[in-house]
C-alpha cells in the first residue's frame, strides 16, 4: 500500500503538457562545483609507484526552492584525497553534483525520499564524473563503490540524536 493520495483525473498545477506528474520527478542534474587539484605536479607523476590510497567522503544536502513548496535542490557532496604510503598527497577530487527535483508525497516520508532516493539517482552520474575526472588527471579513474543511502541516512539521525522529521533539511 502506498501512503500516495489516489491519482486524480486533473494534472497537479504546473505539470508540463498537461500530464500528471509521479510522486518524485527529476527536473534537472547539474555539476554545481568540481574541483581536481595535484598539488605536487608534476613530480608525484614521476615519483608514484604504487596506487595511492584514497579516502572519500560524502554527504547529501536538500533544500527547498521556496517555502512550503515542493521543489528542491538535492546535492550529492563527494571529496576524493588520495595519498602516497608516504602521506604525499597525490591529488584531491571535490565534486557537488545537484539535482532539481519535484517531490509530491506525504510529509512523513519527505526527508527519506530526498535524502535516499534522490542521491540514489543521482550518485551513477556523480561517479561517472568522477572517474572521468581523476583518469584524465593521469591517474586511475576513481570508481566509487554503491553507496548505502540508507544506511547514511540512519547514521545521520542517530548522530542527530533521532532528530524530527525535515531537520536535516535546510
Amino acid at each position: 500500500m502506498s501512503d500516495l493520495p489516489p491519482p486524480s483525473d486533473q494534472p497537479p498545477a504546473g505539470a508540463p503538457n498537461g500530464q500528471p506528474q509521479g510522486p518524485l520527478v527529476v527536473n534537472l542534474q547539474y555539476v554545481k562545483d568540481l574541483s581536481f587539484e595535484v598539488p605536487g605536479a608534476p613530480e608525484i607523476y614521476t615519483s608514484l609507484r604504487e596506487q595511492p590510497r584514497i579516502d572519500v567522503a560524502l554527504d547529501v544536502q536538500a533544500r527547498a526552492l521556496q517555502e512550503g513548496g515542493n521543489m528542491f535542490e538535492v546535492t550529492l557532496q563527494i571529496r576524493c584525497d588520495a595519498k602516497t604510503s608516504d602521506g604525499t598527497t597525490a591529488f584531491i577530487a571535490e565534486l557537488a553534483y545537484a539535482g532539481l527535483f519535484t517531490v509530491n508525497v506525504q510529509p512523513d516520508v519527505l526527508e527519506p525520499v530526498l535524502l535516499v532516493e534522490c542521491p540514489r539517482l543521482l550518485f551513477p552520474f556523480a561517479r561517472n564524473i568522477l572517474s572521468d575526472v581523476t583518469r584524465d588527471g593521469g591517474f586511475m579513474p576513481v570508481a566509487l563503490t554503491p553507496i548505502d543511502f540508507v544506511a547514511l541516512w540512519q547514521s545521520r539521525r542517530q548522530q542527530q540524536g533521532g532528530a524530527p522529521q525535515g531537520s536535516m533539511l535546510s
